[in-house]
């Protein structure tokens, strides 16, 4: 008799295991309750002001919105793991569910959205270029003919320049945006191009404060949208912590904090799935 009741009690022990574990796994498969002990979120790890890596930590516009996003869902700091997303590989990591979103100064364009999947955008971005504070000649596209024009070496913002707007701009592809910065500050090169919201945030570092300016030329649009996996419906759920950024002010904080010392002048946010052309 007293056999029977501790089988039975062993019993009852083990279905509330199994109940249990059967609870956990549900809750971790559930990214917008905060269920499982982390979320893998994709950025950039070497954007000053965008996204960056640092002795202390990571820093920047994008990580700011990411982890007010993974708040949003029931994240709270601690429980992010943060992944190095190159431009080249952002795709094939949400393909592969190798992060669960990422943020990334990824540009919603009508060829990534073949393959993943964008909320937002929440940030309008323009191709501009950036001089010295006390260079006054470059008002316009066409005043970067003859002018010694950087980019990174890959990179399609200054040939864009030099094919459509400034054919006789003299390109100087630097392996880094820091290698650009230093041409610039030493009269080396006339100016750097690439999307205003990375130029400001190198130019938000402490080190170059005051010494560049955003020409503000607004060349083109770049929507920066959040990455997820074709069909995820983290994309509902990350649009609505975006509008709730926005609404409760955190947006505009954020953008004067990450780009507020190169006197960056941003567009208002964007709504949600309002991507300029």
């Amino acid at each position: 008799m007293k056999l029977r009741k501790v089988t039975a009690a062993s019993a009852a022990v083990l279905a509330l295991s199994v109940a249990a574990t059967a609870c956990g796994s549900g809750d971790k498969d559930d990214k917008g309750s905060g269920g499982s002990k982390k979320i893998s979120i994709g950025i950039k790890f070497d954007q000053p002001g965008i996204g960056q890596k640092t002795p202390q930590g990571y820093a920047g516009f994008d990580v700011d919105v990411a982890t007010y996003v993974a708040k949003k869902l029931g994240y709270d700091a601690g429980q992010i793991d943060w992944k190095e997303s190159k431009s080249q590989d952002r795709e094939t990591m949400l393909q592969r569910g190798d992060v669960d979103f990422i943020a990334a100064s990824y540009s919603i364009t009508p060829e990534r959205q073949e393959k993943v999947d964008f909320a937002g955008p929440y940030l309008l971005a323009h191709q501009d270029v950036l001089v010295r504070a006390d260079d006054s000649s470059i008002k316009a596209a066409t005043d970067l003919n003859s002018k010694k024009l950087c980019s990174v070496t890959g990179s399609t913002s200054a040939q864009n320049i030099k094919d459509k707007l400034a054919p006789k701009a003299d390109l100087q592809n630097y392996p880094t945006y820091s290698a650009c910065l230093t041409g610039l500050q030493n009269g080396a090169i006339d100016a750097l191009t690439t999307d205003d919201s990375i130029l400001a945030g190198y130019a938000s570092q402490s080190q170059f404060q005051g010494k560049f300016k955003l020409a503000g030329l607004k060349m083109t649009n770049e929507n920066y949208g959040i990455g997820v996996k074709k069909g995820s419906d983290l994309k509902a759920k990350i649009n609505t912590a975006l509008e709730a950024m926005v609404s409760d002010g955190t947006w505009q904080k954020t953008v004067d904090k990450n780009f507020g010392p190169a006197n960056y002048k941003n567009d208002p946010a964007p709504k949600i799935g309002d991507i300029k052309s």
